[in-house]
């Protein structure tokens, strides 16, 4: 006989109501708090009400904030879920925090950076020394009632700051949305690859990794045999505006993934998608590549991008570095590759992948059985309710 499950959340009968206050509306965000939280309340009506709110201070963004804010969002939840440090800036975020602890509510700091370990050479890190964002950001992690973060790496970084529970909650993707439901596109003919590398404007240094790569792949199997695209390209300036530093940053990667392409045309530099449309690019890919270099703040981010190749079936050619250990496995599911591993070990490894189609459709089906079971939002969204049971001692 089937036991039934009782409505809402609480002992009551009352829903678990939940405030996110999204940084902003990057890819941070969308995975770690738009796009699951929003699964949550599609799956779980009966037990959780949500509600978004980027700004729930009334800051009016020129140092100024509203007159007579009455805090409606904040008064009205349970939980009060921090995605990373917000546009508005650190002391707004605390801020964010110190009222929701005032007003007696659950305060939970989401983040899938490691913020306080920036390495030499990033973009921020001259923000965050000179804003004290690093002090900020830890004062979050100590104050903080639940600390999520993506993996199991990066929670051991940050355990003697944080103050509350820390646990790790994976990155998943809403495999129901429609680009990554798309059919496959094929390959013109059986020799034929397509690599594909997707990232944004902080891969400066990783870029390095693969400088020169693609061309001496092409000098072996041929450049009329693969392909090589580059996605997350800013949009171009509007009318009036200039090209500013994020384009500054894409010079310098076709500068260094281009290298000694000379009369080569099997190359396309692609504009950035939003979140909920971007698995498109992936339909159009026979090997994804994720080259990363060794240091605290890569070693400690997520493996989103198993989940995204995984879908389409594209095996995974990676640096060996945070935890892509866990899922790809060398020669079944992709390649990982040493960190600071010399351009020719690149080039063996996806010269012999171009050449032998069987075994890269083979990595990827295997592949994609582990996304599909591990990295579906709807399969594992749940483990966000059964975190919420733990803090608040409701049993089933």
């Amino acid at each position: 006989m089937k036991t039934m499950q009782k409505s809402g959340f609480f002992p009551d009968g009352s829903k678990l109501k939940i405030l996110c206050v999204p940084a902003n509306e990057g890819g941070c965000a969308y995975y770690r708090v738009l796009s699951p939280y929003a699964k949550l309340q599609e799956l779980y009506p009966d037990k959780v009400e949500v509600r978004f709110n980027k700004n729930p201070l009334g800051a009016k963004g020129d140092g100024k904030w509203e007159e007579d804010w009455e805090f409606e969002d904040m008064k009205w939840a349970d939980v009060i879920v921090i995605n990373n440090i917000s546009n508005y800036g650190g002391p707004y975020t605390a801020r964010v925090l110190v009222k929701g602890k005032e007003f007696g509510k659950k305060v939970q700091f989401d983040t899938d950076d490691l913020l306080t370990d920036l390495y030499d050479g990033h973009r921020l890190q001259k923000v965050y020394e000179e804003h004290n964002l690093y002090e900020i950001t830890k004062f979050i992690y100590n104050q903080s009632d639940i600390v999520s973060v993506t993996q199991k790496k990066f929670a051991e970084r940050i355990s003697d700051v944080c103050g509350g529970v820390l646990c790790v909650i994976k990155n998943a993707i809403d495999y129901n949305l429609e680009c990554w439901n798309f059919p496959k596109i094929q390959t013109p003919r059986k020799n034929f690859t397509r690599f594909g590398w997707a990232g944004g404007i902080h891969h400066e240094e990783d870029v390095k990794e693969f400088g020169g790569v693609p061309h001496f792949v092409n000098q072996r199997v041929g450049d009329k045999n693969c392909r090589w695209d580059f996605i997350g390209h800013p949009p171009p300036p509007g009318p009036g505006e200039k090209e500013d530093w994020q384009h500054d940053v894409w010079k310098s990667y076709r500068k260094i993934l281009l290298r000694g392409f000379k009369k080569s045309t099997n190359w396309g530099i692609h504009y950035a998608l939003p979140c909920d449309k971007y698995g498109a690019f992936f339909a159009n890919m026979d090997v994804a590549l994720a080259p990363l270099q060794m240091n605290n703040f890569n070693d400690s981010k997520s493996e989103i991008k198993v989940a995204e190749c995984g879908r389409y079936a594209i095996p995974l050619v990676a640096s060996n570095v945070g935890c892509y250990d866990e899922t790809i496995i060398q020669g079944e599911t992709g390649w990982l590759m040493e960190p600071g591993a010399p351009p020719g070990d690149w080039v063996k490894i996806l010269t012999k992948i171009a050449k032998d189609k069987k075994w890269r459709d083979e990595m990827g089906k295997n592949l994609k059985a582990i996304a599909d079971e591990y990295f579906d939002l709807n399969k594992v969204v749940h483990y966000r309710l059964d975190l919420y049971k733990t803090v608040f001692n409701i049993d089933d």
